[in-house]
């Protein structure tokens, strides 16, 4: 029945548009082979939204394929994540790390910089206000819990195939739902949970959605609502 559920919301979203827009930024990033891998990205206009009255939205949902494979994680963890991280070779600081950079704000916001994300261990994640002050709150990265019990690996994946709407004070909205070596179908998998998703944020609906355009990162733009 989910998939019912589905295809009524989807109703405006019109699949073999959106499989043709796919299919052409894949034809065209094979055509012209870049040195890196180009992602694809989801770019939607809203109306009838007053950024300034309206209340502003933020939601993060869960894409079935990851869409930035090379995002990049820390992880600030207590002794047995860093263990996990070091093992899985993914970056990790530990609390003496996070101590040595002294509160100094450069320093934290090189640190937000370097990477896409964070990851924070129950023990550390209540001493980082405290450790590093709001730099990394303020840069948008404040870590995501990784309880005991957790894989890290697991959790690295989940907060890779993560996206997050955001509504700022513009009437415009971009997320990566993809890459050009994924398939047809799980591009075409990643943008319907994606659009699904917004559309249920937005407090009309569809009657929010004044258009929606994909595109590669040095591909030209395919309207596809």
């Amino acid at each position: 029945t989910s998939s019912c559920v589905n295809q009524s919301k989807m109703s405006k979203l019109s699949s073999e548009t959106v499989r043709e827009a796919i299919r052409v930024m894949q034809k065209e990033s094979s055509e012209k082979k870049r040195k890196f891998r180009e992602t694809i990205e989801l770019q939607i206009g809203l109306k009838q939204y007053d950024p300034q009255k309206d209340k502003r939205f933020s939601g993060t949902v869960k894409l079935p394929r990851i869409p930035r494979p090379n995002m990049t994680i820390c992880v600030l963890g207590d002794a047995s994540h860093c263990e996990q991280a070091e093992k899985a070779s993914i970056p990790s600081m530990t609390v003496e790390d996070l101590k040595k950079l002294n509160k100094n704000k450069k320093l934290v916001k090189k640190l937000a910089q370097k990477y896409h994300a964070f990851l924070a261990s129950e023990a550390l994640i209540k001493q980082i206000p405290r450790l590093l002050g709001p730099g990394l709150n303020k840069a948008g990265k404040f870590p995501t819990l990784v309880s005991a019990g957790e894989k890290l690996e697991d959790k690295v994946n989940e907060l890779k195939s993560t996206i997050k709407f955001q509504m700022k004070k513009v009437l415009c909205l971009a997320v990566a739902v993809g890459h050009v070596e994924m398939t047809e179908q799980e591009v075409f998998a990643n943008v319907n949970v994606a659009v699904n998703f917004l559309v249920s944020l937005l407090k009309k609906n569809w009657q929010n959605v004044k258009s929606l355009h994909l595109k590669t990162t040095m591909g030209k733009v395919q309207r596809v609502f």
